[in-house]
């Protein structure tokens, strides 16, 4: 491969050589590059540096002018100390009583400073509201007559947004700020409120004492009959029911019935375990010797069993009818009887004992039942006796609390005493607060950065068009054959503030148009894309190299022409004999971009004024292997033209006379001409420009001429800022070899 067909690394995918040993290693981008969002991230921001750097502008100097502009603004402050409400006073000590005043109670005196009714105080008080035609102001008091509510509500609410009150946190003090423009009214201001708020607070307090007292009195009365009548009431019903120590009393019948209650539970349980041993021995009489360990059964067996032995072993040594063995026998069937009269004695004994604790259970049963009886009358009597004695003792409860409220509201309201005090007075401020000139510049600079960034984050977001090469292939799954960067000069029209089309036409420092930039300017990145685009497609199919190309794209002014020239042009330079074809027969350009006459060309031979034979091709741009068809003159039928058989026809006939026919089409979405021609050639090339392209029109494209038996064999990605678009390579492509292409053709001037 000589030298000019290298591939530039940067410069886009092409068909990768086969695999070895049967594997195919596909390697994913996103998970070789770490830092790839961080870079697609600064490509962003570079790329609107302009939409973010005015934005920052704009709005730093709209607040700079504004800083500027406003009137200096003084506060001034005062802090009060709010302790917790002590509504008795009982003695002058009790003036220096201090308690802990919760948050509820603090926010309630944050609330009352900011009243309206206090400011509209404080503003009769200092004549801070003029009305000239609502009347007059008093000149004893300031306070100013006849106010409308409507200026009142007014004047109250613009007094209102200059003040402000906090509270510091944990604790009980109070700062009051008002802020003016006159350093002296802001000082006035505050001193005045606070006063007012002392002097309002004493007052309160005062008349709710005196109010309280009064009604206090009103219900002493009240309560003094209650008491008499419930004191009476209570001695009538103990003279009733002869009710004369209710304590005893009923400390008697309740301990009576408890004992009664605990000699039952005994009797109950002393039954049930002479039940038991009853019916164990009634159902089985030889158990009694084991129940009963007192009586003679264990002595009168034990006694049974040594007979039993003597006899048996009488009855071994001398036989059963020896005297001495009927002996033993007579005194066995003896005290066996006596056995059984035995146990029968017992278990009558047991039963007798079972009968009494039943009879005693039955007994205590109905003594209970008759002291629980008298316990309830007694309970009964007693509840209404403790109702009207409660009664009785919440009434004298009540009567001498509020007797002894009444007393220390007598001398609370005698002593003057307030819970807030004022820590510091207002001074006049020597300093406005505002306009904070210099941090209000600095975060509106902030703040203009900030939006400016999100302006271009949203405007990203929003915009749907391709912007490289992997995103290509992730929506059509066609690879990108070359990677065409963008003129310098139209760079700022891309990063700007506004996004204004992009021409990838003559360049005015360099002095070239795009549409020759493999012969005026073979060293640049831009020759090497087209050249590297030449190579792609040499190599896109196994079986031989395509002969007949298309370059088309989805919408006009995608740079279509300016790759089909190019691409020609490196084709040429191959050495083999290429013809261009300019097949947009609505808008041609070949002929145009090569200062040529466009004459004799293709729609002449398509409706068959003239042979192909009879047309003189014309020769472009210096080269004996690249030749030009022209479009010729604008026919009525475009379409119907490229899709008769003589353009079937034709483009068999040039097969065999040239080595590459590419053919310069519309673009596929607008008209129905590309969709034709694309059956006809053996590869489509689809140009996409970058940032124009959209996402939708690019699928839609390739859908269509995919469905009308067209292959694509991969895209061209055009205009792309090689500068931020992540293609780096590109920057120092141009110092690598434009020195040999410079060399070579100094050598070639000076052969000549």
């Amino acid at each position: 491969m000589n030298g000019d067909e290298l591939v530039h690394l940067n410069s886009g995918p092409i068909t990768p050589p086969p695999p070895r040993n049967g594997s195919h290693a596909i390697i994913d981008l996103d998970q070789v590059d770490a830092f790839g969002q961080l870079r697609a991230t600064w490509d962003i921001l570079l790329k609107h540096q302009w939409l973010i750097l005015v934005t920052a502008f704009v709005l730093t100097l709209l607040v700079a002018v504004y800083s500027y502009k406003m009137k200096p603004i003084y506060r001034a402050t005062a802090r009060v100390d709010v302790e917790a409400e002590e509504p008795l006073l009982q003695s002058l000590n009790d003036l220096f009583r201090t308690e802990q005043a919760d948050d509820s109670f603090l926010a309630t005196q944050v609330s009352i400073l900011q009243s309206d009714n206090l400011a509209w105080e404080t503003i009769q008080q200092l004549g801070l509201a003029t009305f000239p035609n609502s009347g007059q102001t008093s000149p004893a008091d300031g306070q100013v007559l006849g106010i409308p509510p409507a200026k009142k509500n007014a004047a109250v609410a613009a007094f209102k947004s200059n003040l402000k009150v906090e509270r510091p946190k944990d604790t009980r003090m109070a700062l009051v700020s008002f802020e003016s423009t006159d350093p002296r009214q802001a000082a006035a201001v505050v001193n005045a409120l606070v006063k007012n708020y002392v002097e309002r607070n004493f007052k309160t307090k005062y008349d709710a004492t005196r109010q309280a007292t009064g009604w206090m009195e009103q219900r002493l009365d009240e309560l003094k009959l209650k008491v008499e009548k419930s004191e009476e009431a209570m001695v009538a019903y103990e003279r009733q029911n002869n009710i004369a120590n209710i304590g005893d009393k009923q400390t008697a019948e309740e301990a009576r019935f408890e004992d009664m209650s605990k000699e039952l539970s005994q009797a109950q349980t002393d039954r049930l375990s002479k039940e038991s041993l009853y019916k164990m021995v009634a159902s089985n009489d030889a158990q009694v010797g084991f129940i009963q360990s007192n009586s003679l059964l264990p002595s009168l067996e034990a006694k049974e069993i040594d007979l039993k032995e003597k006899f048996s072993e009488a009855v071994a040594h001398f036989g059963p009818t020896y005297p001495t063995a009927l002996s033993l026998q007579d005194q066995i069937k003896d005290l066996q009887a006596l056995i059984v009269r035995e146990r029968k004695r017992v278990v009558d004994n047991l039963h007798n004992d079972y009968l009494a604790s039943v009879e005693r259970e039955k007994y205590l049963a109905t003594a209970v039942a008759q002291q629980k009886a008298q316990v309830d009358r007694v309970n009964q009597l007693l509840i209404q006796h403790n109702l009207l004695k409660r009664e009785f003792e919440s009434n004298q409860q009540l009567y001498d609390n509020l007797l002894q409220h009444l007393k220390d509201a007598n001398v609370s309201a005698g002593l003057r005493a307030t819970n807030i005090r004022i820590i510091d007075e207002a001074a006049i401020p020597s300093f406005p607060v505002r306009p904070n000139r210099l941090h209000n510049i600095e975060f509106a600079l902030a703040a203009g950065l900030i939006l400016g960034i999100a302006l271009a984050f949203a405007r990203e977001a929003l915009d749907n068009s391709i912007k490289n090469a992997q995103e290509i292939e992730k929506l059509t799954n066609i690879p990108t054959l070359s990677i065409v960067p963008l003129n310098h000069s139209s760079v700022l029209g891309r990063s700007g503030l506004f996004h204004s089309k992009r021409k990838n036409g003559v360049n005015g420092d360099e002095g070239y148009a795009v549409e020759l930039a493999v012969l005026k300017k073979p060293g640049a990145a831009i020759s090497e894309a087209f050249r590297t685009l030449r190579t792609s497609i040499l190599l896109s199919t196994a079986e031989r190299p395509p002969q007949v190309l298309l370059v088309t794209s989805a919408q006009p002014g995608e740079g279509k022409t300016a790759t089909t020239l190019n691409l020609a042009v490196t084709l040429a330079q191959k050495g083999s004999r290429v013809l261009m074809i300019d097949s947009d027969l609505r808008r041609p350009g070949l002929a145009k971009a090569l200062k040529l006459q466009n004459q004799n060309g293709l729609a002449e031979i398509l409706t068959g004024a003239c042979e192909f034979d009879e047309t003189r091709l014309q020769k472009g741009m210096g080269l004996d292997s690249l030749f030009l068809l022209p479009a010729g003159p604008y026919p009525p039928n475009p379409a119907e033209l490229l899709c008769s058989m003589k353009m079937e026809n034709l483009i068999k006939q040039l097969r065999g006379r040239f080595d590459h026919l590419v053919l310069d089409s519309p673009p596929v979405l607008p008209i129905t001409d590309a969709t034709i021609l694309s059956s006809l050639v053996d590869g489509v090339i689809m140009v996409v420009e970058c940032e124009a392209t959209t996402r939708a029109a690019l699928s839609r494209a390739c859908r269509v001429i995919e469905h009308s038996g067209g292959r694509i064999l991969g895209t061209v990605l055009n205009k792309v800022d090689v500068r931020r678009d992540g293609y780096y390579g590109y920057r120092y492509y141009h110092g690598y070899y434009s020195y040999k292409y410079k060399a070579y053709y100094k050598e070639e001037d000076r052969s000549s």
